[in-house]
């Protein structure tokens, strides 16, 4: 019995990356929405706010919310070579990306390289503030990027113009 099982959850884990692989896989800038009209968003944000992009996962499948979109940021740990290639495919794969804003994010070096990377692939950046007290300083990454509230109209429009 135990090896039926093992083998189901080894093919689960196959099947998995492959349709992780698949995700992942750049559309050479052809961005659109899901056939379900949802949009690819990379919410990008330091460690120490993860709670708060998981907030915000939340609120775009609550059924009241005025949007909605596909969460594409990493969520696996990987080497920081590994990291970067993997983060670059989800980027290359959005039709936008969110930077939640707080205390944090003028020190966490992922976070910005993540913005770096989106301009360099050309995809639109957006930073959110996760407080409306307590902000912490617009990280450089971001000059010239619009900056929202979280709002339910903000991120509605927001991810809307993606």
């Amino acid at each position: 019995m135990w090896p039926v099982i093992i083998g189901l959850g080894a093919l689960a884990l196959v099947a998995n990356a492959f349709s992780e692989e698949e995700e992942t896989r750049p559309r050479k800038n052809k961005r659109r929405a899901n056939s379900d009209g949802n949009k690819k968003i990379f919410v990008s944000f330091a460690i120490e706010d993860s709670k708060y992009r998981d907030f915000l996962v939340a609120q775009a499948k609550n059924e009241r919310s005025p949007f909605t979109f596909v969460d594409m940021s990493v969520k696996e740990p990987w080497s920081q070579k590994v990291w970067k290639e993997k983060c670059r495919e989800k980027i290359q794969n959005c039709d936008g990306m969110i930077m939640l804003l707080s205390k944090n994010t003028w020190h966490s070096s992922g976070a910005r390289w993540e913005v770096k990377c989106a301009k360099e692939e050309k995809v639109p950046v957006v930073g959110m503030h996760i407080k409306k007290k307590g902000r912490g300083a617009k990280p450089p990454e971001l000059s010239g990027k619009k900056v929202i509230d979280w709002t339910w109209d903000d991120l509605d429009e927001t991810i809307q113009r993606f």
